[in-house]
């Protein structure tokens, strides 16, 4: 009796096909990679923070008049009088409740401050973010709320306090995130913007002067 031969072809995958099945895993595996990577940029977690500390504003002002803490006394558990002397922590102080975390208010590139892990300890050296002292409400919405306090007035980078600059003041970022940064608006908004563009921000928010809290 001859041996019965199996017309089926060899399962088994030839060198040439494994080849092929490690290239298509690598180039997915790079794909996913940098898209994490992406993700999780220092420029892209300074847009998040700027959208949560832009809600915490709003979420703030719904439960005290439609008033944004810069617009309430102390006395009314506001940071007007604070706030106006260049205090922008006492601004984020006030709004803990709605920040959740301390850890929204520092720049994954901001190298010279540190993180806080509470709002017990929270510090101007915990801070990467300037607040708007005029901005006691949301009516205009091209007005600028919040945004990276990495800032260059005349080559010299503003001193912590109360800034008051204009459109046309040769206003510069610094280099945290180098020729582009975060602003965030009235309107709840997030602009990456160059040195040109929040200086032409800082026009269309019909101030003359603009007034803001530095860290």
């Amino acid at each position: 009796m001859k041996p019965h031969l199996s017309q089926r072809r060899n399962a088994a995958m030839t060198l040439f096909e494994v080849g092929i099945v490690i290239a298509v895993i690598l180039v997915l595996a790079v794909l996913f990679l940098s898209r994490t990577a992406k993700s999780y940029s220092p420029e892209t977690t300074c847009v998040n923070n700027l959208k949560q500390v832009g809600l915490s504003f709003k979420m703030w002002a719904g439960d005290n008049d439609d008033l944004m803490p810069m617009g309430v006394v102390v006395t009314n558990g506001g940071a007007m009088e604070l706030v106006r002397t260049g205090n922008v922590l006492s601004a984020f102080l006030v709004m803990s409740n709605e920040l959740g975390t301390p850890r929204v208010l520092l720049c994954p590139a901001d190298t010279a401050h540190l993180t806080a892990n509470d709002f017990d300890g929270l510090t101007s050296s915990n801070l990467s973010y300037f607040v708007s002292v005029d901005m006691t409400n949301d009516m205009n919405p091209q007005m600028i709320l919040t945004g990276d306090s990495d800032l260059l007035l005349g080559g010299k980078k503003l001193p912590p306090g109360l800034a008051q600059l204009r459109s046309s003041d040769p206003v510069n970022w610094d280099i945290r995130h180098l020729k582009f940064e975060q602003i965030g608006l009235a309107d709840g908004s997030v602009q990456t913007v160059t040195s040109g563009g929040f200086r032409s921000q800082l026009m269309l928010t019909g101030f003359a002067t603009n007034r803001f809290a530095i860290p």
